[in-house]
């Protein structure tokens, strides 16, 4: 007998129905909203958003973030390149001067586009037209500031306040929008953790990999300080798909090897498309609660921070 004789249509007259009034359903009339007039207020609309996926993970960050400001538990951002990239470095600003954000951490992209942002208000050079010449990287005041903050960095500061506080001697013209800047001048915690070969400025002959390796260094020692106590408090990966989180788990796991339980943290990721890292080494094995929030950074950290804000003013 061959497969077309062996498998006949299946006849579906023995197939039992059961009452819809018996089915366990996962959205109901009372997710949904009303909408909200043209003319709203930002609460008015947040309040209109149906408390389903994004829009409920949007209000659950932010719950997230109130609840450990409140009970005066760490909130920490670490940061990948492309967030400063698109305008997002006073957001980040604004939630650390109102007390919002404890800590930055970034890689080595994220802090380069900050100081050039700082020293002439523009960064990400057009990489197809100058690597074809071999131009590309080759900024040599972008190269010279990271020597600079390495220099200050490496006598015990770390490489982000190394960074930060060059900016500041060198009065950049546009150092308000620097959050290397500002975390120097707010006295709170901004480290900047190298991949070596990673980098633009480490194709130039005049920045030590030994005063980058050292200053790097101390801000990983910085940052493993900052969470070991970050028991119920947050952390907020947005936009690093590699790096953050891999720093990220080592420092959970060097606070637990001494004896810290860290408990009731909760993750926070921002990306445009998920990543392995990120939904391992972030959401789901070093903590308690793993919230993602999927889309452009734009878009979204606004639209976070607005949340939060009216979060804590309630």
């Amino acid at each position: 007998m061959n497969n077309k004789e062996k498998w006949q249509p299946l006849d579906l007259d023995g197939v039992h129905s059961t009452p819809i009034s018996d089915r366990k359903n996962i959205v109901r009339r009372d997710q949904f909203k009303d909408l909200c007039d043209p003319s709203a207020s930002f609460s008015e609309w947040l309040s209109s958003l149906p408390d389903i996926l994004a829009a409920g993970e949007l209000r659950a960050a932010a719950e997230a973030v109130a609840l450990s400001h409140e009970a005066k538990a760490p909130v920490i951002a670490a940061l990948g390149g492309h967030v400063v990239k698109v305008g997002m470095g006073p957001v980040m600003i604004d939630l650390m001067e109102r007390g919002l954000i404890q800590a930055l951490a970034m890689n080595g992209a994220t802090a380069i586009h900050d100081l050039e942002l700082a020293m002439i208000g523009e960064t990400s050079e057009d990489v197809a037209t100058h690597i074809a010449d071999g131009s590309f990287g080759m900024s040599r005041e972008t190269a010279e500031s990271f020597r600079q903050g390495a220099e200050r960095g490496a006598k015990g500061i770390g490489l982000g306040a190394g960074l930060g506080s060059w900016i500041l001697e060198e009065k950049m013209p546009h150092a308000e929008i620097s959050m290397l800047a500002c975390a120097r001048r707010l006295g709170i915690p901004a480290t900047v953790h190298v991949a070596f070969g990673t980098d633009i400025v480490h194709m130039h002959p005049g920045v030590a990999g030994g005063e980058m390796g050292e200053a790097t260094s101390i801000d990983f020692r910085l940052l493993a300080a900052v969470v070991h106590d970050l028991e119920n408090g947050c952390w907020l990966n947005i936009g690093s798909a590699v790096v953050m989180p891999e720093v990220f788990l080592k420092v959970v796991n060097i606070a637990r090897n001494l004896g810290q339980k860290l408990e009731g943290i909760t993750a926070i990721n921002f990306d445009m498309i998920p990543h392995y890292r990120t939904s391992r080494n972030v959401l789901q094995r070093p903590v308690e609660r793993g919230i993602s929030l999927i889309g452009h950074h734009e878009i979204n950290l606004p639209l976070f921070r607005m949340a939060l804000l009216q979060r804590v003013e309630k």
